[in-house]
């Protein structure tokens, strides 16, 4: 199996172990000194490392008691990087309706994702898991 098909593998098992909610798993396919960008100015948006993420993770994925499911409508990847396009579908504890769609770019090195850039629907972000607060 090439790098590039290996790499495709590694970013569609990160998107259903986001869908599964398997936090523990999600954290192992990073490697120890990976940088995760959420994009925008959200309260969650920013750059956190591993450890971070571990607490970070967790939190947003259950905020969704019924699970949150993602869908790959595009992958492509070359090299070292993947650009994945998704779309998510849950529902939020506060009980709206979350369906944001995404861009995420992955880059991984020995099997591990060593950076993670997230773009979504900023304004989706701040009004359901934000609950509408925006930074000051």
């Amino acid at each position: 199996m090439s790098e590039i098909e290996r790499n495709k593998d590694i970013a569609r098992q990160f998107i259903e172990n986001m869908s599964n909610n398997n936090v523990a798993a999600i954290l192992d396919s990073y490697d120890d000194d990976v940088k995760i960008y959420t994009m925008g100015n959200t309260l969650i948006s920013g750059v956190v490392n591993k450890t971070q993420a571990r607490e970070f993770a967790g939190q947003v994925l259950n905020s969704f008691p019924k699970g949150i499911k993602f869908v790959i409508h595009n992958l492509t990847a070359e090299g070292d990087r993947v650009a994945i396009e998704a779309e998510s579908f849950a529902d939020h504890v506060s009980g709206k309706y979350y369906n944001n769609k995404y861009h995420f770019f992955m880059r991984l090195k020995n099997g591990k994702v060593t950076e993670l850039k997230e773009y979504m629907d900023t304004e989706m972000v701040t009004e359901v898991l934000c609950g509408g607060q925006k930074r000051q």
